[in-house]
């Protein structure tokens, strides 16, 4: 089977691709805007034709997107999470290689939802931000398309390679100064936020399985388990053996809503979440149409992914 996979290397394209290399049933091309891929390609700029040529050459049997923005403005985000997905159904469209399109879209699109609730494919989205308006888009466009799609919408990714500006990425910077410094505790703000965690190899297991599979649609990818950032942080500084206190700082107050003045004091103030996903306080999946079309569970627990993130910043000067 030849695959091509977009974003190769991103921080969930990377493990996609070793999960690939270790199937010898593939072959495997990447395509991206660094030197190192095989093919350099940037698709918010470059047009579907010469992607869809590129396509007729190589003949894949899979496309796999793990390409994208998590940060920057609108504008930014639209080009490479919205007009690089539009760049790859229409050169997918005029291509003759009949090609299975895997997206990878985010919980982030799903926005804000009821604590104490899972959410399945079929809730509506309503994104709280930028960043998952403009992931929805691309869903929209991939399920739009006709072509044998599917995306998987990955709640909050975590394990090696976690960015350092995540919020379990700054977690373990703070321990990792806290404990440089001697600091006998730790002072964290915006704790009580709850996330679905999903380990990025067992995101890659799903975007393998995804490949091979004949689903369509929408499949969620999640722990289906939300898990409190404070939990998180006591993990971590369990794993990290920080014997410190862990202080919660005081909650920043929600800001007004539109058509509200605000206060001297709300001006400037950061958001009252770490995400900047638009998610609120609460997110956990319902992945049991992984489980039923993909034959999908996660394997690795938060206690290992978290060892992994304090790993790398424990080794980082």
């Amino acid at each position: 089977m030849r695959v091509l996979l977009i974003g190769a290397n991103g921080y969930l394209g990377r493990f996609v691709a070793d999960r690939l290399l270790a199937d010898p049933a593939v072959q495997l091309t990447a395509l991206g805007r660094g030197d190192d891929s095989d093919v350099r390609f940037d698709l918010a700029s470059g047009s579907p034709g010469a992607l869809t040529r590129f396509l007729d050459a190589v003949h894949p049997g899979v496309v796999i997107n793990c390409a994208g923005a998590t940060r920057g403005g609108a504008r930014e985000l639209t080009r490479h999470n919205t007009v690089a997905v539009a760049t790859i159904c229409e050169a997918l469209r005029r291509s003759g290689c009949g090609a299975r399109l895997v997206q990878l879209g985010c919980g982030a699109e799903y926005g804000p939802s009821q604590p104490g609730s899972s959410t399945a494919e079929d809730a509506v989205p309503r994104p709280g931000g930028p960043y998952g308006v403009s992931k929805l888009a691309a869903t929209e466009l991939v399920l739009g398309s006709g072509l044998d799609a599917v995306v998987l919408r990955v709640f909050s990714p975590a394990g090696p390679g976690t960015p350092a500006g995540s919020p379990l990425g700054r977690l373990a910077e703070a321990m990792r100064r806290a404990m440089q410094a001697g600091d006998g505790e730790l002072k964290l703000g915006g704790l009580g936020v709850q996330r679905d965690f999903v380990d990025v190899r067992d995101v890659a297991r799903a975007v393998h399985a995804a490949s091979l599979s004949a689903a369509q649609g929408v499949v969620n990818i999640g722990a289906g388990r939300a898990v409190r950032l404070r939990d998180a942080a006591a993990v971590l500084a369990r794993v990290a053996g920080y014997g410190g206190a862990l202080h919660e700082l005081d909650q920043v107050p929600v800001r007004p809503s539109i058509g509200h003045p605000r206060t001297e004091s709300e001006h400037g103030a950061p958001a009252a979440y770490p995400y900047p996903d638009g998610c609120g306080s609460w997110q956990q999946a319902d992945v049991r149409t992984a489980r039923d079309r993909l034959g999908w569970r996660p394997r690795i627990n938060l206690e290992e992914s978290l060892a992994d993130i304090w790993m790398e910043a424990a080794c980082r000067i």
